[in-house]
């Protein structure tokens, strides 16, 4: 975390759990590692003598900027301030909400609402009385831009990205301490120092709900005012990425032994590879966006030499580094990794295919159900990946195998579902000239669309309406399939009775319709 924050820039980052926190207090207070960068706590930030720590100097942290006293954060002091929509139609600047919730004028307090709401303040908690409430959960944050430039928060020539403000939506139910306090640093740091968060939560209110306004650095994010909005389709991945800095920062890194074979790997730090591999493979794909690809060929080798397969494991996190590999047109990369890969499903499947099928068994293929199931779609999600390749051979032997190690599996997938999700395969064996094998899957696969819709359309007519999407969903399927044939195997004497086959399915299904 720390070797991803600008240097000797009087940076703050909140951190939000033990995993993240400890290990930035080890460096700063043991090794004496990055002391200018300021650690806050996210839950201990609620206490008071942890937030009185926060105030003072730290070695060559500056106090975080406050305006909030020790006597009105103090333990059972705005221990939670309530929302009260009274102006909720209102916008209110940053610092007003915090001029607000920082008075101990009467006017803020709930007892004043309950006294104009004609309540029995007998009947109410003294605590309730006093508790503060905040009247909109409209907030604007205004933008210096020339604290942020100056700061080196964002360069300079991206000045023009820079918004006016940025507008948030607090909780209509209520703040904890941690979080005003969070909102008061905010407030008065006036975008002065960079403020960076450890990611580990997509919680909105651990980004002071502005998660639209992040970039990733490294392993951290950065609060700037540069909208990203969150793609909707992946909403893990969060902030833009400037390409060139944070490669800077990742070749900075030291990663000591991590790829040596002569110690111990322990289940957290592969747990960290996690983050570290998806980080890495978002910067790779930023490189190739800036045409970058000798530097996004570079990360991603790095990725993989520096957290080996066999050490870290988490296989289904490195499959789209093969596609990535592809699109800089290194497909021998792409295609060596796509094998380490698949045969560490292989081997699982293998074992599991030696266990019973029988459902009383207690080792039976049902008893790791979810296993296989779990297995098998990372498997194919893999080789549909590898289609992408140039390597017609690989990919023919890759089909061969995979039918090999996972046709056990039809007896929990069903014969339908297992055989019809192999359809993409089927161009690639012919292409493959491997005609054999694609004209024994042909088969397979297309006696499971014949038999399901043979048997919907021998229901009674008033049946066969609720199946009307799926019958015509499986003959363009099976007719797709036919295409496929006519195209690549058109001179076998199977071919035309499969067409005259597919006609008369036609007829059939031509009168349902009607």
């Amino acid at each position: 975390y720390l070797n991803s924050i600008d240097e000797d820039k009087d940076a703050m980052i909140f951190t939000i759990g033990d995993n993240d926190t400890f290990a930035l207090w080890y460096a700063q207070e043991i090794e004496n590692y990055r002391t200018d960068v300021r650690t806050i706590n996210t839950s201990l930030i609620a206490t008071d003598w942890y937030m009185d720590q926060m105030k003072r100097r730290t070695y060559n942290s500056s106090p975080v900027p406050s305006q909030l006293k020790h006597s009105q954060y103090a333990y059972g002091i705005r221990d939670y301030i309530k929302y009260e929509a009274l102006i909720d139609s209102v916008r209110w600047d940053i610092k007003d909400f915090m001029n607000w919730v920082s008075s101990d004028h009467p006017r803020t307090k709930y007892k004043n609402l309950l006294t104009q709401y004609g309540a029995d303040l007998e009947n109410i908690p003294m605590f309730t009385q006093n508790m503060v409430f905040y009247p909109t959960n409209k907030i604007r944050v205004p933008i210096n831009k020339k604290n942020v430039l100056e700061s080196g928060i964002v360069k300079a020539e991206k000045e023009d990205l820079i918004v006016d403000y940025i507008d948030i939506d607090l909780p209509t139910s209520g703040l904890y301490k941690n979080q005003l306090l969070m909102l008061d640093i905010l407030a008065n740091n006036d975008w002065k120092r960079p403020i960076y968060f450890t990611g580990g939560s997509y919680n909105d209110a651990e980004y002071l709900w502005m998660k639209d306004f992040l970039q990733l650095d490294g392993l951290v994010y950065k609060l700037i005012p540069i909208k990203t909005e969150i793609n909707k389709n992946n909403p893990y991945e969060m902030g833009r990425i400037d390409s060139s800095l944070m490669y800077n920062i990742v070749k900075s890194w030291e990663w000591g032994n991590s790829e040596s074979s002569e110690i111990y790997h322990d289940p957290e730090t592969r747990k960290n590879s996690i983050s570290f591999r998806g980080n890495l493979h978002r910067l790779a794909k930023q490189l190739i966006a800036d045409k970058e690809y000798q530097k996004a060929e570079e990360i991603l080798d790095l990725s993989i030499q520096k957290m080996p397969i066999d050490y870290f494991g988490y296989y289904s996190l490195l499959e789209p580094y093969i596609s990535t590999y592809y699109k800089i047109n290194k497909f021998d990369k792409g295609d060596d990794l796509y094998q380490k890969l698949s045969v560490k499903y292989d081997e699982n499947l293998k074992y599991y295919s030696q266990l019973s099928n029988s459902k009383n068994s207690k080792f039976s293929i049902y008893s790791f159900a979810e296993s296989i199931i779990t297995d098998t779609e990372r498997y194919r999600s893999l080789l549909e990946t590898l289609l992408k390749s140039k390597n017609n051979s690989l990919k023919s032997q890759a089909i061969k195998q995979y039918i090999s190690s996972t046709e056990f599996v039809s007896e929990l997938y069903g014969d339908y579902e297992y055989y019809t999700l192999l359809s993409p395969f089927l161009k690639q064996l012919f292409i493959s000239d491997d005609k054999e094998l694609a004209r024994e899957l042909f088969i397979k696969i297309s006696s499971q669309y014949k038999e399901r819709l043979s048997i919907i359309m021998s229901m009674q007519d008033d049946k066969k309406a609720e199946y009307t999407q799926s019958i015509l969903n499986d003959y363009f399927e099976l007719r797709s399939l036919v295409e496929l044939i006519q195209k690549y195997d058109s001179e076998k004497d199977y071919v035309l009775e499969e067409i005259k086959e597919l006609g008369l399915i036609g007829e059939g299904l031509n009168k349902i319709i009607d």
